[in-house]
């Protein structure tokens, strides 16, 4: 039928054109799902410290970062879960007041000493390749419009989900009963099954992936971002309430929280905020608890437990855990990244199906 030859020609310049994004996507995803484990392993040096009685709190670390940026977007602690002999890791949001660059910052300090040890731009491979990674993983590096084409191109796999879909049709259901064998004939035979069985199993976690991307990268749709990407940040206004306090008081009003996530406001609209999961839950539900404070006079603003949350509130928070697959062991990992390579395996293989049809093509007008 006319519309299907019409979905095939879809499908497969959808392709083409998003074949080699997707697998730069799918590879710097892949890293992404072993982020703590590789900075382990990476930075096992300068990451471990020597333990002391006497180690210094968030406030001084928090006067040490802002006295060396004075005009910060905010600073976040992401590693709050550190074992004593590590460094805390601090993830400053910068602005350059330009809309090519995407600008996060990485900050390690010794928490024994106050010794600054890492610091600098995360598109700065040398400051830390993982944050380079994870910037270029949302932005490719380009800022606003590349987090706005990579969330593009999370709309432009999901096309071609449906329309790979609709046009594979009649194998959906062989594949998934396991009828359809690979057959090893030669190299055509095989890119062409391996395009069906691959896509059809890959399908689910493929859309789950690619909508939670661009769900998050909405934000680079909005104008209002776009404009003040491009207004400087004002100079800092530091917190008046103490840092160390609040975030005792944050673990006392939620005793079973484990945070994974603090961040320290420098402007004065933003709040102290204490995220994490709770003991013994799932991390897949850990965006929808935290615990807030007002940065200037110390006084608790609202808690939240994702259990407390509205259906569609909910169902957002489970959005990074879902795209970045850190709720779940090494097998969850593991699938993590096989499935984000996929789209990358598909492309290869979608071309060279093309590239077969187009050579035999030439060859009947020849």
């Amino acid at each position: 039928m006319k519309i299907y030859r019409q979905l095939y020609s879809l499908h497969k310049w959808l392709g083409l054109f998003t074949g080699i994004f997707l697998l730069l996507l799918g590879l710097s995803g892949a890293i992404l799902v072993f982020k703590e484990e590789l900075a382990t392993w990476s930075y096992a040096e300068s990451n471990t410290v020597k333990v002391s009685p006497n180690a210094i709190g968030l406030d001084e670390m928090y006067q040490k970062i802002t006295q060396q940026y004075p005009n910060l977007d905010g600073i976040a602690w992401i590693n709050p879960e550190r074992a004593a002999n590590q460094a805390y890791i601090f993830r400053i949001y910068l602005n350059d007041t330009q809309l090519s660059t995407y600008d996060l910052g990485l900050v390690s300090i010794n928490p024994y000493t106050g010794n600054i040890i890492r610091s600098g731009r995360s598109d700065n491979w040398r400051v830390d390749w993982l944050e380079w990674c994870f910037q270029f993983h949302f932005s490719f590096h380009q800022g606003m419009p590349g987090a706005a084409f990579a969330a593009s191109m999370g709309i432009l796999m999901l096309l071609s989900i449906l329309t790979g879909a609709l046009v594979y049709r009649k194998f959906l259901w062989q594949v998934l009963f396991f009828k359809v064998k690979i057959k090893t004939k030669n190299w055509r035979t095989i890119s062409s099954d391996l395009h069906r069985v691959v896509g059809v199993w890959a399908m689910f976690f493929n859309v789950i992936i690619f909508f939670t991307g661009f769900w998050m990268n909405l934000f680079a749709f909005k104008a209002e971002t776009w404009h003040n990407e491009q207004i400087p940040t004002p100079p800092n206004t530091l917190v008046k309430a103490s840092l160390d306090q609040m975030y005792h008081k944050a673990l006392a009003q939620m005793p079973d929280l484990e945070p994974h996530y603090v961040y320290l406001p420098t402007q004065p609209e933003k709040k102290f905020t204490v995220r994490g999961n709770l003991q013994g839950q799932n991390p897949l539900f850990a965006g929808g608890n935290w615990v807030r404070f007002d940065a200037q006079t110390g006084q608790l603003l609202a808690l939240q437990r994702f259990s407390d949350m509205p259906l569609a509130e909910k169902t957002e928070a489970l959005f990074y855990p879902l795209h970045a697959g850190n709720y779940g062991g090494w097998f969850i990992k593991i699938l993590y990244v096989i499935i984000g390579l996929t789209p990358g395996l598909l492309a290869i293989t979608g071309f060279l199906l093309w590239w077969r049809k187009r050579k035999y093509a030439k060859k009947q007008i020849d």
